[in-house]
């Protein structure tokens, strides 16, 4: 079997010839470029080309890709310096809540001790003699700084629950101690007047007269206060042995009654302060000296005045 062989190719031997021809004359010069060659150096200018262009537009590209991150870390990083300085300024705000609450828990403590009133769970008073403090540095950040502002929140609401307490105890109190000053000012409690008394409350005589009262024995003339505040119902003479008399009604159903007075100076309706003389003791009506015949009078029942002077 024959096998044919390929055909071979013959080379391309034509040329291309470039004349340089000058303007005076010269001699003229000309180049002869084969066009194998030539079809070489066309290629290889092409691909030449295609890798300055593909080198340019990755240039252009990488620039303009540079611009904009730069541009953009830029904006983060102006972002992230407005945010630091929004974090440590909430931070700052933070840090004096913390501080008026301290205040708040100083007055409150400052307050129970001066009102009396004692909350249970009372926090303890800060001794600023001992500034001992530790832990870990932990930078601030949203988010603890939210929970610092939740935790403070909870304990602005608690402390100012426990004021409100404290506000009602006093107001309490207050009312419990004008109450008790009221009382105080309407109820008998001091002696009427000055002196010895010459008889007590009770039987006497050997068992034959029973004494309503006590009587106080003085010169002529001793002032007689009223033992309370109240107004006075009766106020002269007394047909029935008291002689010059006073009778003063302190509300609650309280009454007292001075006689025996020299002379009295206060009139029946007019209001009298505890303390207050309403009179000066004398010997006027059933008496056998100088004296202040004193009762007290609850309800309608005499008691022992011994029980309202002190």
């Amino acid at each position: 079997m024959i096998q044919e062989l390929p055909e071979l190719k013959q080379p391309d031997n034509r040329c291309y010839t470039i004349k340089f021809i000058p303007h005076h004359g010269d001699t003229i010069r000309s180049i002869s470029l084969p066009i194998d060659k030539l079809k070489k150096y066309a290629i290889g200018a092409g691909i030449g080309a295609c890798a300055f262009l593909a080198a340019l537009g990755f240039a252009t590209y990488g620039t303009f890709t540079m611009a904009g991150q730069k541009a953009e870390n830029s904006e983060l990083k102006a972002i992230n310096a407005s945010q630091q300085a929004q974090i440590s300024d909430l931070a700052k705000k933070a840090n004096a809540l913390q501080d008026q609450i301290a205040e708040i828990n100083r007055i409150e403590a400052e307050l129970q001790q001066l009102s009396g009133v004692q909350l249970e769970n009372a926090a303890p008073a800060a001794d600023t003699s001992f500034n001992g403090q530790g832990g870990p540095y932990v930078k601030p950040s949203v988010g603890n700084i939210s929970r610092s502002l939740a935790s403070l929140e909870e304990r602005l609401s608690y402390s100012r629950a426990r004021l409100s307490h404290i506000k009602e105890a006093i107001e309490q109190k207050n009312a419990y101690n004008a109450y008790m000053a009221a009382m105080a000012a309407v109820t008998p409690s001091i002696w009427p007047t000055m002196g010895d008394v010459s008889s007590p409350y009770g039987m006497r005589w050997g068992g034959s007269d029973f004494h309503p009262g006590i009587d106080i024995a003085n010169d002529y003339g001793t002032p007689i206060m009223a033992t309370a505040d109240g107004y006075v119902t009766e106020a002269g003479w007394d047909d029935g042995g008291y002689g010059n008399k006073v009778d003063i009604d302190h509300g609650n159903g309280i009454r007292t009654r001075y006689g025996h007075a020299q002379s009295v100076i206060v009139s029946a309706g007019e209001q009298v302060q505890k303390g207050q003389v309403i009179a000066y003791m004398g010997s006027t009506g059933f008496s056998t000296g100088p004296h202040l015949h004193y009762e007290v009078n609850i309800n309608g029942e005499d008691v022992n005045p011994f029980n309202y002077m002190k």
